[in-house]
């Protein structure tokens, strides 16, 4: 058995600050310890996936970052692992607790993820190993991992069994208080009944300048029609993890508080991911403006309807914690945004669009790996060089 503060000082050591998850009983220490430490961050997310998104967020704002989870909860990391970390070469550590462990009791639904954990990891070509039991084991682990991590840009994981980590009391606050911060939530005059996903862009890259801000497009369209607007060197477009733009736009807020960082989304994808508005009206600072274009419809795969127009996002983000939800049809809703950034959290806007997008739209001429190359270099190279 380990203490957490043997491991967490010595991940300390090379470079790992920030942690993402959620809690399993096994990680308690890990989490407490982070927690009571102020020069440590940790960020309790909805689900595994946004986790994993969120450390890789981190991640590419230059902080190294370890997602934490159960083994019964890899599921939901799966996506954002294979079609994110894996696609973009984001390095992620993962600490996940092995549950259901072949020939140790445990309860009825950690039985078969238990016997095919290692086996998971291996289809999703993620190395992994046991979590170190031993203190004289940590600094190996760690050195393999990061070794890995450097070199090849992937996730590692290590997988932990129960009662390697010592018990240890949490004293600190474990999640930021929202209490007494009011949200300045906003309709917009309307706007024309026919504003298009382009216009909106249009909109959203004049406030968004190359110099001081970061702009992420959700997977389908959004990211395909930003990229033929203006393919420039602060942009990113996810072309994969469904959902995630917004909690990979919050691991990047939280990394470069010097940038604006906008994660744009469309109706599916924050449906998908919703869980998502909790943590980052908890975390998220107003240098985070998360805006959702709403079209009522999955239109890259063949306009099936979305359950959009029964959902106000606005008042969520607002319930979540927001310092600031917009909502309304016209391009007032954008400008109102970018004009408004005195509020205390991050910023949200909800802006109704019509379905359709130009005939000859044209899919990024860049790999993903090579975008978040450029991007990688731009902010933490280029912008922080001309500081």
């Amino acid at each position: 058995m380990i203490d957490a503060e043997a491991f967490i000082e010595a991940a300390r050591g090379l470079g790992f600050t920030r942690y993402t998850g959620v809690p399993c009983s096994y990680l308690t220490p890990f989490i407490n310890y982070v927690i009571n430490d102020d020069q440590l961050t940790y960020v309790s997310s909805a689900n595994e996936g946004d986790a994993v998104a969120t450390a890789a967020g981190l991640a590419v704002g230059g902080r190294r970052a370890v997602a934490m989870m159960q083994n019964s909860g890899l599921g939901n990391a799966v996506n954002p692992l294979t079609s994110l970390a894996n696609t973009f070469d984001i390095p992620v550590l993962l600490i996940v607790t092995h549950r259901g462990r072949p020939g140790r009791r445990d309860e009825p639904q950690h039985e078969l993820m238990g016997r095919i954990t290692g086996g998971l990891f291996n289809l999703m070509e993620i190395p992994w190993e046991p979590f170190p039991a031993v203190e004289q084991d940590i600094g190996p682990a760690l050195e393999r991992a990061h070794r890995y991590l450097t070199e090849r840009q992937r996730p590692y994981a290590l997988l932990m069994e129960q009662g390697t980590v010592a018990a240890h009391a949490l004293e600190g606050e474990s999640i930021p208080s929202r209490a007494g911060i009011q949200c300045l939530r906003k309709s917009i005059a309307p706007g024309p009944a026919d504003l298009t996903r382009g216009q909106a862009l249009r909109e959203i890259i004049s406030h968004t300048p190359v110099g001081t801000s970061v702009l992420i497009g959700t997977t389908g369209y959004t990211g395909r029609e930003l990229f033929a607007l203006d393919d420039r060197a602060n942009q990113l477009y996810m072309v994969g993890s469904m959902g995630c733009a917004s909690s990979f736009a919050l691991g990047v807020s939280l990394a470069r508080p010097d940038l604006e960082v906008t994660a744009v989304d469309g109706d599916g994808a924050g449906l998908m991911r919703m869980g998502n508005f909790a943590t980052i009206g908890s975390y998220g600072r107003n240098n985070l403006a998360h805006i959702l274009l709403d079209n009522g419809v999955h239109e890259s795969t063949g306009s099936q309807a979305t359950v959009s127009a029964n959902v106000d996002f606005a008042d969520i983000a607002a319930a979540c914690g927001y310092g600031m939800a917009l909502d309304g049809t016209g391009l007032a809703v954008i400008r109102e945004l970018y004009t408004r950034k005195d509020v205390d959290g991050a910023r949200f806007a909800h802006l109704k669009i019509v379905p359709g997008t130009r005939a000859d739209l044209p899919r990024p001429d860049t790999s993903p790996r090579d975008v978040l190359r450029r991007l990688v270099g731009h902010i933490n190279e280029e912008i922080q060089g001309s500081e």
